[in-house]
């Protein structure tokens, strides 16, 4: 055995205690992750994985090496360090790097344990594998048998691996262009024919020989039939899922025949294998904030509020969050950690008001005259026994109700089996742990509740018939639910999508707070300004940057477009216009998948230089021309034409053209 693997063994003994902890403290605080196996690696390893997307195994080819490089790279020259990195699985596999301190690893485990839980619990996870329980992603063994289908495909000696390779390289390209809002479901098996294979079974039907057949049916009528497909417009109605469409209905281009072909066994199986992994990652990408936030949270809660890290490693791990949360350009750690954070305060906030507003005397209209806020931040401290847990008050700890202590957990510390002063929280229940870590006594948060606005004042109490349930403060908040915040965010944790929770959450109190604003490139300038403070274009600004992966909204109009089998794309046109060189690059590769010319329709934006100049000296921006276009592609050139008004109306979103829950998470 190497050293390092010597090395390895000796970190792993050394993390098998705060593995367990970590584990067992994550439940406390009420989370439910899949089970999590740790893996110590070393960075040579690390970069492997994070190239493999957080897999051990995966296909030939040769992204896999760029991203290995560039990360490579990133460790060497910009001092970038990967801490950790999880995958949706059940159980879940983690991998650690060797390198890491005692700080950084404990931080990096109960940012794990996080995950898992988010893995386990959002539905948009649940689209892959089912809402059943019994389901598991099995993600690992999947992406294996992929990776072996794929290199027999290429091992194959009637089959030349660059085609393979090129193959991978077009299905890659629109790899994004999926139903991302759909349960995953395979489609219609391979041996489904085509309306043209059905064509020349029928004439084999009739028994007419090839003599026959040639003098009644004209020979390019013959293949026409067997390569072109199916007569009639379809689909019914604009698909988003490109890669299943493709799949059912798409041919590959022979360049000698100059012309359509059947795919090939292997085309059609990798198309589809590769689907299959987008549909897999969808959920990790729809839900980055909220993910990454929702990690950050605990993490911060196990490591800092709950003394995971001691005394001598709270500075590692001070300096290890802040360069995470530090992080420049729109870090979805940070954003995400503040969203959930405002969502705790926000619903804290609403369960101290509704019982403030039932206290007789107290109403909407006189609350902030009438309240003693100073008084009511006092009642709402911790108690003391909750907020000094230790060996030398385990007595006063016991005293506690059974709501908010674990009494078994008591008699094992009373028998030395629990180190108190090390582990406090194993004394508590969940409910004593959300009145030990209640968010709006932190110093940080203490003016949330005198700056509630008039406006939710009136909203909370439009609710509240018995507005005299309570005779004083004192009782009203001896009443309060001092959970409801860790509650409300376990409900949103279960069916939001970044879309949906930055639409939901991200409000003018939130954007003032955290200072957050748009800017724009001004081409009057030609560099960018600050625009924006409001919290409606801020959330526009970020809506658009995640609704479909932040990608343009690619979708099916017609499979037998002009009745000649081409392809007809419309680009779902929000306002933000494509890059039209990319798009032709794309259509390229689309074309070897459909084997036939695609067409797509899109609006482009166009600003002359004359627009510009008189902007310029109107100190203003120049107003863009909208003009829709269709580009299309037929193998060997590109031709741009005029959309008429109601093709364009076909493309064009009503509004912000983003994601929302499915109609029947909304009963």
């Amino acid at each position: 055995m190497s050293l390092n693997r010597h090395h390895a063994h000796r970190v792993a003994d050394e993390l098998e205690e705060p593995v367990r902890e970590a584990n067992e403290l994550a439940r406390k605080l009420g989370l439910e992750p899949y089970p999590v196996n740790y893996w110590i690696v070393d960075n040579d390893e690390m970069n492997h994985l994070i190239a493999y997307d957080g897999f051990q195994e995966r296909y030939p080819h040769w992204r896999w090496g760029m991203k290995y490089d560039r990360q490579q790279k990133t460790n060497q020259y910009v001092g970038g360090k990967a801490f950790e990195l999880v995958n949706n699985d059940d159980p879940s596999h983690a991998f650690l790097q060797e390198s890491n301190s005692l700080a950084d690893q404990k931080a990096v485990i109960t940012h794990v344990e996080a995950h898992a839980d988010f893995f386990a619990n959002n539905r948009w996870f649940g689209l892959f594998t089912g809402d059943e329980a019994s389901q598991s992603p099995a993600a690992a063994a999947l992406l294996a048998r992929h990776a072996r289908t794929i290199e027999s495909a290429m091992a194959d000696p009637e089959v030349d691996r660059s085609e393979v390779e090129r193959w991978i390289d077009n299905v890659l390209c629109i790899d994004d262009v999926i139903d991302q809002h759909r349960a995953f479901s395979r489609r219609r098996e391979d041996d489904d024919r085509s309306d043209g294979e059905d064509i020349e079974a029928a004439l084999e039907g009739l028994g007419l020989s090839d003599e026959v057949k040639h003098e009644v049916f004209d020979e390019e009528w013959l293949e026409r039939q067997s390569e072109d497909g199916p007569t009639g417009s379809f689909p019914e109605t604009p698909e988003p899922d490109l890669l299943a469409f493709l799949r059912e209905h798409g041919k590959r281009y022979d360049d000698e025949a100059g012309r359509a072909r059947e795919m090939e066994p292997w085309q059609r199986e990798i198309l589809e294998l590769l689907r299959t992994e987008a549909y897999y990652f969808a959920p990790q990408r729809m839900t980055k904030v909220m993910n990454e936030g929702w990690a950050a949270y605990w993490e911060s809660m196990m490591m800092g509020e709950e003394g995971f890290a001691d005394a001598e490693e709270f500075i590692d791990y001070a300096d290890h969050q802040a360069r995470v949360l530090g992080s420049p350009g729109l870090n979805p750690y940070k954003l995400g950690k503040e969203l959930w954070e405002y969502v705790e305060n926000t619903t804290n906030r609403k369960e101290v008001v509704d019982k403030l507003l039932r206290t007789e005397g107290v109403t909407w209209r006189n609350f902030h005259d009438v309240v003693d806020f100073d008084r009511v931040q006092e009642l709402l401290e911790p108690r003391e026994a909750l907020a000094c847990v230790g060996s030398d008050a385990l007595e006063t700890v016991a005293a506690l109700d059974d709501r908010l202590v674990d009494h078994e957990a008591i008699e094992r510390a009373r028998a030395g089996e629990i180190d108190v002063d090390r582990y406090p929280w194993k004394l508590l229940t969940f409910e004593g742990l959300a009145e030990r870590h209640y968010s709006l006594v932190k110093p940080q948060n203490r003016g949330y509740l005198r700056r509630i606005g008039q406006g939710d004042l009136e909203r909370i109490g439009r609710y509240v018939l018995d507005d005299a349930l309570y005779s004083n403060i004192e009782e009203a908040i001896a009443d309060v639910d001092r959970s409801a915040g860790w509650d409300r965010m376990c409900e949103i944790r279960e069916s939001h999508n970044d879309v949906t929770f930055i639409d939901e959450f991200l409000t003018q109190e939130f954007v003032d707070r955290h200072e957050y604003f748009t800017y724009e490139y001004a081409h009057a300038t030609g560099d960018y300004r600050a625009t924006s403070t409001d919290a409606t274009d801020v959330k526009k600004k970020l809506l658009l940057r995640f609704t479909n992966f932040g990608k343009p909204t690619i979708e099916v109009h017609d499979g037998n477009y002009a009745n000649r089998n081409e392809l007809l794309l419309g680009h779902r046109y929000n306002g933000i216009a494509l890059d039209i060189e990319q798009a032709k690059q794309t259509l390229t590769r689309v074309f070897e998948l459909w084997g036939r010319p695609v067409n797509l329709m899109t609006i482009r934006k166009e600003v002359t230089e004359k627009d510009v100049e008189i902007a310029r000296r109107r100190n203003r921006e120049p107003e863009p021309e909208e003009r829709g276009v269709m580009i299309r592609y037929d193998g060997t050139g590109f031709e741009t034409t005029e959309l008429g008004p109601e093709r364009i109306e076909s493309i064009e979103a009503n509004d912000i053209d983003y994601d929302t829950k499915p109609d029947e998470w909304l009963a």
